[in-house]
């Protein structure tokens, strides 16, 4: 008589924006390790605000470190997206169950989602029917605590891999920077319409040369309650669902009604 067959564990890609040394990335293995075989792809430098940038016209780099304790990992000479990229086709030869991105430190929340080199690892990774989740602390401090980060990535993390979402799933989901008793829970949310008012500040170095640092203040212009930025002052773990479709569909309904008069 046949033994029965062993479920294979699942496959958890992940990667990050702020290097593979950042304190989140370690945090985010060690919250999801036990659910599953764990593999790491990241930058092997920070790259925040990257977005969804891939590297053209210059050599890749790639090769395995030892950083996390029995965990297979590899630091990547590119952008997060090549390394969800690298890690597909080099590194697993096969997709993996979920892609993990993150633990960032710093907001992702409204529009920073467009600039984010963590959700857009996410986003490569729904775009290549691998579901996927983005996660970002609000705290850039490289003493950050957490703890909080890690029990909620667990549980949602645990929750996606017995549930058969959509393939392309891709969450963003933002972690207010208290306590982990002040934590209220998961709120499912709309993404803000809320930006930074921008200026460059003119400042010359000391050769007398000018040069420009971006400065401004965060606006948020959406007062609504069921938006990401409302949902973490008030100490919710906000998740966004987003996707790789930019397509505006109720202006195109507009439009395919409109445009057709001047044919």
């Amino acid at each position: 008589m046949s033994k029965a067959k062993t479920k294979e564990q699942p496959v958890i890609l992940i990667t990050n924006d702020d290097g593979i040394t950042s304190p989140g990335i370690k945090a985010l293995v060690d919250a999801v390790k036990h659910l599953g075989k764990v593999v790491v792809v990241a930058p092997d430098k920070p790259q925040s605000g990257m977005g969804h940038a891939i590297t053209i016209g210059h050599p890749l780099r790639m090769h395995a470190v030892h950083i996390f304790k029995g965990i297979e990992a590899y630091q990547c000479s590119g952008t997060p997206v090549d390394c969800v990229k690298l890690a597909v086709d080099k590194v697993l030869h096969r997709k993996p169950d979920i892609c993990l991105s993150g633990i960032n430190h710093g907001a992702n929340h409204s529009i920073n989602v467009i600039y984010s080199g963590t959700m857009s690892a996410a986003l490569e990774a729904s775009i290549e029917s691998i579901p996927s989740v983005g996660f970002s602390l609000l705290d850039y401090s490289i003493e950050a605590d957490f703890t909080g980060a890690q029990k909620y990535a667990a549980l949602l993390v645990e929750h996606l891999l017995k549930k058969n979402y959509d393939k392309h799933l891709c969450l963003n989901v933002n972690i207010p920077a208290v306590d982990e008793t002040l934590l209220k829970g998961l709120k499912v949310c709309h993404q803000a319409y809320a930006k930074y008012e921008e200026k460059f500040d003119e400042r010359n170095d000391p050769h007398g040369k000018k040069y420009y640092w971006l400065t401004g203040d965060f606006v948020n212009y959406d007062k609504g309650k069921d938006t990401d930025v409302w949902a973490l002052k008030n100490n919710y773990v906000s998740v966004v669902p987003v996707q790789f479709d930019l397509t505006h569909y109720k202006l195109k309904a507009v439009l395919e009604k409109t445009l057709t008069k001047l044919n």
